[in-house]
């Protein structure tokens, strides 16, 4: 997809503010500096319409992205190691069940892992909630770049295995370096519009 509109629309944390009309959604989840922002910057050509950081835990809140006004990506916060209180991540957790168990524009979640280690037991815990609520998952396995062309497939077959996914879900190695697997990113999103 050629993006030419991409904007952000609201910052939520509850229902009352989701955007009131019926684009469909992608949601982006994975763990605090997996590289989600940078996964939406690159994918939408972008320099920094998501803010990068360097501290983990910077997505707070419910961001709703305008993408060429046929969908948004909404991008949730974090999970794992954000040095943030317990109470605050209950108030996440709450935040985020609301969405992903409500929402009726939402047609599937970018589940971003880094594609060098092992899932963690927090994306394991992701996706079984997703498959829960039967919310389809595209698993993108970033930082490709950072691992040997020789290691993708066994990288890849690990992700699998650990996350035990579904035959219905795909994991697609992705680099924000170098833009490999956006195409193939995009021809999976497309296919839930």
């Amino acid at each position: 997809m050629k993006v030419t509109k991409a904007e952000l629309v609201i910052s939520a944390v509850s229902q009352k503010q989701y955007p009131a009309v019926s684009m469909p959604e992608i949601a982006l989840a994975g763990r605090s500096n997996v590289g989600k922002s940078s996964f939406i910057n690159k994918i939408i050509n972008r320099k920094a319409l998501a803010r990068t950081s360097s501290k983990p835990g910077k997505t707070q809140t419910l961001n709703f992205y305008n993408i060429n006004d046929v969908l948004h990506f909404v991008d949730v916060p974090g999970y794992g190691y954000a040095k943030v209180s317990k109470k605050e991540r209950e108030s996440w957790g709450k935040m985020m069940e609301e969405y992903f168990s409500t929402r009726e524009q939402l047609k599937a979640t970018a589940l971003i892992v880094d594609i060098r280690h092992e899932p963690t037991n927090d994306d394991v815990a992701m996706y079984e909630f997703l498959k829960h609520f039967d919310i389809p998952v595209i698993i993108i396995a970033t930082k490709l770049d950072k691992i040997k062309k020789s290691q993708v497939s066994k990288h890849v077959k690990r992700v699998k295995e650990t996350l035990e996914i579904k035959p219905e879900d795909q994991v697609i190695p992705f680099s924000a370096e170098t833009a490999q697997g956006k195409e193939e990113a995009w021809k999976a999103i497309q296919s839930f519009l």
